[in-house]
């Protein structure tokens, strides 16, 4: 019984400690505030917090970033997927090509060859806009 009354008490207790803040600032704001000065502070506050996601952004691509000679020494020359979550990638490391079979967590070196020329297309290059990749697709669909 006891702790019925102490709970009904406890209860009574925490809805007035709840309900005081907000009945405070209902009678407490001006009766004339508008919709528009609330959008505008949801507004401001958004691109606030947009410019901190994007500030954040570019200092962690900043930061992240090779600097000096370590910069140009390792690059990515090509890759392809052998499987749903394999690849095999040729790295450049200085003068020297590595071919390498990337799983997950799991790196191996498949080979290592002197770096070589790139190999020229022989199809001619891609058009980069969407007009010209559709109107080869559409010339090579009427051709057949």
């Amino acid at each position: 019984m006891a702790l019925k009354i102490m709970s009904a008490r406890m209860r009574h207790f925490l809805r007035g400690a709840l309900l005081l803040p907000a009945l405070a600032q209902a009678q407490s704001a001006p009766p004339g505030q508008d919709l528009g000065s609330s959008v505008l502070h949801l507004i401001a506050a958004l691109a606030v917090v947009l410019a901190l996601l994007f500030a954040s952004l570019w200092l962690l691509k900043r930061l992240s970033a090779p600097r000096g000679s370590a910069a140009g020494f390792l690059r990515v020359v090509a890759g392809t997927a052998v499987g749903a979550r394999e690849r095999v990638v040729v790295v450049e490391v200085g003068t020297t090509w590595l071919v390498l079979g990337v799983a997950p967590g799991r790196v191996s070196a498949l080979a290592e060859m002197p770096r070589a020329p790139l190999p020229a297309e022989d199809a001619p290059s891609q058009p980069k806009d969407f007009a010209g990749r559709l109107r080869a697709l559409l010339d090579r669909r009427d051709a057949r």
